[in-house]
């Protein structure tokens, strides 16, 4: 046992050995401290909806880096440098202060990976309650408020940083922005305008998540409204990102909170069409679209014959769906138009046929 008192690099055999227990250990047993640390923290906030694994799942990452570098710390604190390599201490520049620098915002980015991921763990179980709600009001805030959650613990650690690894004094950091806090905000105006839209939105809450808004040339549902824009998920299945200061300074249609949707069209008959046919057709379309069930009630539907076309006797179709969904809309007034068309030829009335004039100039 003599060898364990001897020396490698100014260090003695045990303490090499240590360090590498210690090291294997952690590899070893790493997964396994990181997955009883997240069931742990799983008991305080769980929730019956969210499975355990979704949070050992989103805590693995962050906890496992936090857990290596607490092994890296203590194995590594029973080695030394040899003396005779003369490196500079860690208050000198040079491979300690590198070293102990990057420990040390290692460790603070992993603690603030940990609460990042925590807020988004609690923010999932506070997402699942607001399923069971009618309103769509928290189904709003809580992303909302996750993502701001995020970014204030995103610039805490950014000022822990600063203060512990590289020593700047954070108070007279801040309160010396000055001018310079003042050009900053110049060049971000646009965030600036976005972010402050964006809290607009929230408060005068022209529409929620979920709802059909339609802004300029842009029309689709609402998926989430962000601190800079707020998406939208078209007809077409593509998603579009709006800044939110163009949301509050231009025109918005919120297509949810129409009762209905109009429909509006004209049937050309042709121009030989009996005057008892055309009236009964007015009549029968009519009666059947004031009884249909998907009709708004409030507003009464309008079968007139409306006037005489180029080469047409033109019948006025005119009526409110009660649904604000455009498929809806197109389903309803699908089945009116076949039943339209059943009447149509019931009463062997025949659709008006384009017709195209020729004229020729005979030359003198």
């Amino acid at each position: 046992m003599q060898y364990l008192s001897t020396e490698i690099l100014e260090n003695k055999v045990t303490d090499i050995l240590i360090l590498v227990g210690i090291l294997g250990f952690g590899l070893l047993f790493r997964r396994y401290l990181t997955d009883n640390f997240s069931k742990i923290l799983y008991r305080f906030i769980k929730h019956d909806k969210i499975p355990i694994h979704t949070c050992v799942a989103m805590l693995r990452q962050p906890v496992r880096l936090f857990i290596s570098l607490i092994f890296l710390y203590v194995a590594f604190s029973f080695v030394h440098f040899p003396s005779s390599w003369r490196i500079p201490s860690e208050e000198v520049f040079g491979i300690r202060m590198i070293l102990l620098k990057s420990f040390q915002t290692g460790f603070i980015f992993s603690i603030s990976w940990i609460l990042v991921r925590i807020t988004k763990f609690i923010a999932l179980i506070f997402q699942e309650r607001a399923t069971l709600t009618e309103s769509k009001l928290d189904d709003q805030f809580i992303p909302f408020f996750r993502d701001l959650v995020v970014v204030g613990i995103s610039i805490l650690t950014f000022f822990v940083m600063l203060g512990v690894v590289f020593k700047v004094d954070v108070v007279a950091l801040v309160t010396g922005l000055g001018i310079g806090g003042l050009a900053i905000a110049l060049a971000a105006r646009e965030t600036l305008e976005n972010l402050f839209a964006s809290f607009t939105l929230f408060l005068d809450l022209p529409f929620v998540v979920g709802d059909n808004i339609q802004s300029d040339k842009v029309s689709g549902d609402v998926e989430k409204i962000g601190f800079r824009s707020t998406r939208l998920r078209t007809g077409e299945g593509s998603l579009i990102a709006i800044p939110n200061r163009l949301l509050t300074a231009q025109a918005l249609e919120n297509q949810t909170q129409r009762p209905f949707r109009r429909a509006r069209y004209l049937l050309k008959l042709e121009m030989v069409t009996p005057i008892e046919k055309i009236q009964k057709v007015v009549s029968e379309i009519n009666n059947y679209v004031l009884n249909h069930a998907m009709i708004y009630r409030p507003d009464s539907s309008i079968t007139r014959f409306d006037g005489f076309g180029d080469n047409s006797l033109d019948i006025l179709v005119s009526y409110h769906i009660a649904t604000f969904d455009a498929a809806v809309m197109r389903r309803v007034k699908e089945e009116i138009n076949y039943q339209i068309m059943v009447i149509i030829q019931q009463n062997e009335v025949k659709f008006a046929s384009p017709t195209l004039k020729i004229s020729q100039e005979l030359e003198p």
